[in-house]
């Protein structure tokens, strides 16, 4: 199909912009783990740098620079790839393409400089407002300005992604799409649908309010309006990993895909069933009734069909490799897998994070149990084997083969490659250990100081000492396997040696797109079918959140807050923590 043996070989001017692309998103990854390891020292009392208020400017900073940058720029960077090399053409123009990075570049910085001010006390500007940028915490109009141009460089880097489709259409009359770039643009709708809800919170209500221009806001309305945006992003963190785990995990393997056809109906899930359910997230939310949190509930239970149906596809892809590699057994065939591979055990292990991390989720979906963990250690213990392992080490483990592609060099230190990820691995399961047994004690999550005075969690096993240390260790090990990584990246990138590197083809499924339906690649129809499934989920809770609340509020909530712009967050009178957790999730 392809006549070059590396990617840079045949489009060596999309190669260099999928690396500039790469490094942007490996120097978000390298603040965002220097960040993190703060945060784990800190939290555990066993090494303070900075004072607690500082803590919270850390915790933004670990979660934009890390959930937003890294992953994101990650994103476009493999979707550039996946479309150029599917398709087999260029961008319909390159100036477009370098546009939309550009505008996701400022993005990044503008809200970088806002979060990055708060530790300077001579700066009066600062964006302590935590991942989940919403009401009543309100940080400068600088990072919401940044947040706008970053989310709309993504737009326009999928009506890049379209261009190409609907130019590589006239060319192919009748063909299906190609499935990786299907997997872009099904993503891409997905994407578009969601990210409506943060751009209206941002330019109809949060924005005005930091620039005077309205008194207030109505908190439910905006919460409301982040969560319709921001469990969808989840899966645009995670739909890039699936696109490797299709795409690489049966050719590394020594096989084939399975089923074209079923990795299509997994993204055409997503489209579907992705945006609809953000309420899970407000279960705790006093301005919502009981009825629409529990129709939420049962449809976020689908969602676990297409992650199901990917376990299947892509062991099954493996398993026919091992056996191409004389595999044996019913199990027996694992030992034929390429474990010393780097790129192969790095998304492996990945997948079988991501299965667990799949199972703690569920307990986050559902209402009673939910109740229980709901917004304690164990959320960010699913948040880091999900988007921290599922989505960051098979992002890491791809590089090991994207960037010789991209760079026509061989891979420096693939053994250390292979330590490198086993040492995420190993650091997840004790920081994520630490998290979930933490979380079912009730230590709360985002606090610069979890252990209360004259208070002591009843620890069934163990003690919150060995808990702490757990979790110092695998933030510890997470870094080191951070920095080899970059190191790895960096080494490589200037490495003259061209030999031997893969060659870039990738083997056509045992089941390809014909044995499907071609209503499959009618994405109009999906897309009007989401879009419909929108309405039906979000209509009738948001306009009894506006009746109740108007649209600029204030509604009326049970817990009181006073927020001080400053270089940090105070929340006074009711209590930092716990008024912070209230209206945290």
């Amino acid at each position: 199909m392809t006549m070059s043996n590396t990617f840079v070989d045949a489009y060596p001017d999309q190669a260099r912009f999928i690396r500039r692309v790469f490094a942007t998103s490996f120097t978000a990854f390298a603040v965002g783990a220097f960040f993190g390891l703060i945060q784990a020292l800190h939290r555990t009392d066993i090494l303070r740098v900075l004072e607690s208020p500082d803590y919270y400017t850390v915790l933004t900073g670990h979660g934009v620079f890390l959930v937003l940058s890294f992953t994101i720029f990650f994103l476009v960077g493999v979707y550039q790839w996946a479309v150029t090399d599917s398709l087999e053409r260029r961008p319909v123009d390159m100036r477009f393409t370098w546009g939309w990075y550009g505008l996701m570049v400022l993005g990044t910085l503008l809200a970088a400089f806002a979060i990055l001010a708060g530790f300077v006390e001579e700066i009066d500007v600062s964006a302590d407002t935590l991942f989940t940028f919403y009401a009543p915490l309100q940080g400068h109009p600088i990072f919401y300005v940044g947040l706008v141009l970053f989310v709309v460089g993504t737009w326009l880097a999928g009506v890049d992604w379209f261009r190409s489709w609907w130019a590589w259409k006239g060319d192919h009359p009748g063909e299906r799409i190609p499935l990786p770039t299907f997997m872009v643009l099904t993503t891409m709708i997905m994407w578009y649908i969601s990210s409506i809800g943060v751009a209206v919170a941002i330019l109809a209500f949060i924005l005005p309010w930091t620039l005077g221009l309205v008194e207030s806001v109505n908190p439910t309305l905006t919460r409301t309006l982040f969560w319709y945006f921001g469990h969808p992003v989840v899966y645009f963190w995670l739909l890039p990993a699936y696109l490797l785990w299709y795409i690489l995990l049966p050719k590394l393997s020594g096989g084939r895909l399975f089923s074209d056809p079923l990795a299509r109906v997994v993204f055409i899930l997503f489209i579907l069933l992705s945006t609809p359910v953000g309420i899970h997230h407000q279960y705790l939310d006093p301005g919502i009734a009981d009825g629409f949190k529990f129709i939420v509930m049962t449809n976020t239970m689908f969602l676990l069909l297409p992650s199901l149906l990917t376990a299947f596809t892509v062991v099954a892809s493996m398993e026919h490799g091992a056996r191409q590699r004389g595999g044996t057994g019913y199990v027996g065939w694992l030992r034929a897998l390429p474990w010393r591979e780097p790129a192969f055990t790095g998304m492996a292990l990945a997948g079988l994070v991501f299965a667990f991390g799949g199972f703690t989720g569920i307990v986050n979906a559902g209402m009673n149990i939910n109740y229980l963990v709901h917004n304690s250690l164990w959320v960010p213990g699913h948040i880091h084997t999900q988007v921290g392992t599922a989505t960051a080490l098979t992002f890491m483990a791809g590089s090991y083969w994207l960037v010789p592609q991209l760079t026509g060099n061989r891979l420096v230190g693939r053994t250390i490659g292979l330590v490198q990820v086993l040492l995420w691995f190993i650091g997840i399961v004790f920081m994520t250990n630490s998290m979930y047994r933490g979380g079912l004690v009730g230590m709360p999550r985002r606090t610069a100081e979890p252990q209360y005075e004259g208070f002591q969690y009843e620890v069934a096993a163990g003690s919150v000492g060995e808990l702490n240390a757990q979790l110092a260790i695998g933030g510890v090990l997470l870094f080191v396997s951070a920095m080899l990584f970059l190191a790895l990246m960096l080494l490589t990138l200037f490495n003259p040696d061209s030999e031997p590197i893969d060659n870039r083809t990738i083997p056509a499924p045992l089941s390809g797109p014909d044995d499907a339906p071609a209503v499959l690649d009618n994405l109009k129809l999906w897309t009007a079918i989401a879009a419909v499934l929108v309405l039906l989920a979000y209509s009738l809770p948001l306009a009894s959140i506006v009746t109740r609340g108007g649209l600029f509020g204030p509604d009326i909530g049970p817990f009181p807050v006073t927020i001080e712009e400053s270089g940090s967050i105070e929340l006074v009178r009711m209590g930092l923590e716990f008024a912070l957790e209230t209206v945290g999730r």
